[in-house]
């Protein structure tokens, strides 16, 4: 003990070359000292006792020593990958071995800074060792899970990374893997669906080295078929699900869990349960924190988000754990990947960059104790970005994190929702990117007022659906290779569609469930929809689309009506299977009623009819016939939403993609403001709900006073308007005696 004290003496943990030479002395007086005789027999016995237990390996058989030291893994904070791990340890000589290589471990270079910075006694931690059977996922999969979404906090769902072979990968950060997410209350009620999934690159994977090589593991390249499909199938990702919630109900916290598949037995185990600290810990329903770019330049990488912040700096490219002296404290931390090793200077870099990884990996569990953004598997981050130059990451705008070229204005927004109240008028989002429905669902609301499902299509989808339904009418060959591309490893392209668009609904619905979520049906105009892949096969030109081929017109027509089936299957899918009957759907553009008839017809002959399990369909108010016409109407729906864009637009006759008319587009006109109020009394007269989708109340405040001021039920404003028009709200109504 004495000796190590001396070798390690003072460190200035600041400086990296200081650090390492002091710590590998360390590490070589404790690797040098034998073990007591009698601690190397248990061993051995224990060893083979084990042997004697796993009899169903036809192989010898191979363990893992894991450290666990009394520093690591706290409740309030892991960084985990203080101490060294050996994998595929064969016979007992090796055991004791990559024992004496464990203990030594205690004194790695990353674990005396992490003890330094806490302020822990190097000479009052224990460390223990665990020897356990190797679980043989060098021949099927592993990954990492949590009982909560790392990114926004949101709790409730199980978020699932995985790829092919050992799970070191997926923990460093090596190798970018496939994502599952699985909400919790729709699985506690009995349905058993995966919410979202994404797939990975997987290009490598870890398994057992083979005779007398100095690696117990190595990394091969993964077999194309391999990387284009998912490594474990919808019902192991389930099963994993089970494991973590039975996991954090006993531990009575999120967790962050190891997982590892047998490629013997096909079992999938449990190698690692701990705390998750990040997110747990965060005050989501106390502080709100917004970031928000102000302006926006050439973006040099792109990748997985971590955490929702945005920082600039001067971009640091290490290469090597010998660069690290290298790097500057405030600079842009760009690695092909991260180890515990890089931990000392992690520690003061404003964002991390990485080639390599997933949101489960090294760098973003450290990137998020640390508050730091950083974007994960940019693939070639290290070559795109030269050193010194300036750089803004930003993870603020969903999950794919962006880097881009020099220093660029952003704002912090902080607001204290201990004390904010609520409103009698019901708050709702405008909302189509999936990708924010967890974060967004942390502001103050009473559930989605319109969530669009072009932004899905557009993409997540990309192709047109009668292109993917008819690919034969496809007469371009570059498009036509496009779409086959993306349909892939699925039964059949109608299939992609419908899997791709019910997930993104679904995320959506899950961020805000139990409350409502408004699912507009699609509501692109011909030349949108000629835009997507294979869609100038399917579309006419029109003189005026924003008057023409679009909304309810579309869906009983011949032209359309396979495509709307399409949208019908992947919603009655997000409500029947996957358990979202929050979801509402609304028609938008329905010019007359027997057009509405006509469509609520179709809708219930593919399984979606009105009433049905709890469905209720709105129809978009957007078309003065439909105020004209609101008794009417109401006779076949449960709600109107108007839209204020197309009504101000058909009431003033003013074309609002004109940029010459742009300036007699008002939805503040006193024509529009009585039409909402005749559709406000109307919808009221029949006992229906009325809200307002539109873009007015986010952009005037005199018009969310005006709609209070009649009494609107809702109204559905963009995420970024939410608080402070709720605060105006909150002021006139109380005015009004409300």
């Amino acid at each position: 003990m004495a000796k190590i004290a001396s070798a390690s003496g003072y460190v200035d943990a600041d400086n990296v070359t200081d650090l390492a030479h002091k710590a590998q002395q360390a590490r070589d007086l404790v690797y040098s000292a034998p073990l007591p005789n009698d601690l190397q027999q248990e061993i051995l016995n224990a060893f083979q006792q084990l042997q004697q237990l796993q009899q169903q390996y036809p192989e010898d058989l191979t363990v893992a020593v894991r450290s666990s030291a009394t520093a690591e893994d706290l409740p309030t904070a892991s960084f985990a990958g203080q101490q060294d791990t050996y994998l595929n340890i064969r016979g007992g000589e090796a055991l004791l071995d990559a024992c004496k290589r464990c203990f030594a471990s205690l004194f790695t270079d990353r674990a005396i800074h992490y003890r330094l910075d806490q302020g822990f006694d190097h000479f009052k931690i224990g460390l223990s060792i665990g020897v356990m059977k190797m679980v043989r996922s060098d021949l099927a999969a592993s990954g990492v899970m949590f009982s909560l979404d790392t990114e926004s906090g949101f709790q409730d769902a199980v978020f699932i990374t995985g790829a092919y072979g050992l799970g070191e990968n997926v923990v460093q950060g090596a190798v970018d893997p496939d994502e599952f997410y699985v909400h919790k209350p729709t699985f506690a009620q009995g349905y058993r669906s995966v919410l979202r999934r994404t797939l990975g690159a997987k290009k490598i994977k870890m398994i057992y080295s083979k005779g007398n090589t100095r690696e117990a593991t190595h990394n091969i390249a993964t077999a194309e078929t391999e990387r284009r499909q998912f490594c474990i199938n919808d019902q192991e990702v389930l099963t994993l699900a089970d494991y973590a919630l039975k996991i954090e109900k006993h531990y009575g916290r999120p967790m962050d869990m190891e997982w590892a598949k047998d490629g013997l037995d096909g079992q999938l185990y449990i190698v690692q349960a701990r705390p998750e600290t990040v997110a747990s810990q965060q005050r989501a329903g106390q502080v709100l924190e917004q970031y928000q770019l102000q302006q926006t330049a050439t973006i040099l990488v792109k990748g997985h988000a971590v955490g929702s912040k945005i920082a600039v700096g001067k971009a640091r490219v290490i290469n090597s754990v010998a660069e690290l002296h290298q790097f500057q404290a405030g600079e842009v931390l760009v690695a092909d990947m991260t180890t515990p090793d890089w931990e000392p200077v992690m520690k003061t870099a404003a964002a991390i960059i990485t080639n390599r990884g997933g949101r489960t990996c090294h760098a973003a569990i450290i990137a998020r104790e640390l508050g730091v953004p950083a974007v994960i598997g940019c693939e070639n981050a290290t070559t795109q970005i030269a050193n010194a130059v300036d750089v803004t990451v930003s993870c603020a705008e969903g999950d794919v994190g962006k880097v881009y070229q020099g220093q660029l204005a952003f704002e912090i927004k902080r607001t204290d929702l201990s004390d904010f109240q609520r409103p009698k008028t019901k708050i709702m989002l405008n909302l189509g990117n999936p990708e924010l429905a967890f974060k967004h669902s942390f502001l103050p609301n009473d559930g989605v007022g319109l969530a669009r499902m072009e932004f899905i299509i557009t993409e997540y989808i990309k192709a047109h659906p009668m292109a993917l339904i008819h690919p034969e009418k496809v007469a371009d060959s570059h498009e036509l290779a496009q779409i086959k591309a993306l349909t892939k490893g699925y039964s059949q392209p109608q299939e992609f569609f419908i899997q791709r668009l019910a997930e993104g609904v679904a995320t959506i619905a899950a961020g805000f469930y139990p409350k409502p979520v408004v699912v507009r049906m699609s509501d692109f105009k011909t030349n949108e929809y000629a835009t997507l892949l294979g869609g100038r096969w399917f579309e006419q030109q029109e003189a005026n689309p924003m008057i023409g081929f679009r909304g309810a017109s579309r869906y009983t027509h011949p032209a359309y009506a396979e495509g709307f089936a399409l949208e019908c299957a992947a919603m009655k899918r997000v409500r029947e299977q996957m358990g979202f009957t929050n979801v509402i759907l609304m028609i938008p553009f329905c010019r007359r009623v027997q057009e509405a008839v006509k469509v609520l017809d179709y809708m219930a002959q593919l399984g979606l009819k009105r009433g049905n399990n709890g469905l209720e369909i709105y129809v978009m108010c957007e078309i003065p016939n439909n105020v004209i016409q609101i008794d009417a109407f109401s006779q076949h729906f449960d709600g109107f939403s108007i839209g204020s864009n197309d009504l101000t637009q058909l009431t003033l006759g003013v074309d609002r993609d004109s940029e010459i008319l742009a300036e007699d587009f008002d939805e503040r006109d006193l024509g529009v403001k009585t039409m909402i109020k005749m559709a406000v009394d109307g919808a009221r007269r029949n006992g229906k709900h009325s809200g307002l989708c539109g873009q007015a109340p986010s952009d005037y405040p005199e018009m969310a006073e005006y709609l209070v001021e009649i009494g609107i039920d809702s109204m559905s404003l963009n995420p970024d308007t939410v608080l402070q028009t709720t605060q105006r709200i909150l002021a006139l109504e109380k005015q009004l005696g409300r």
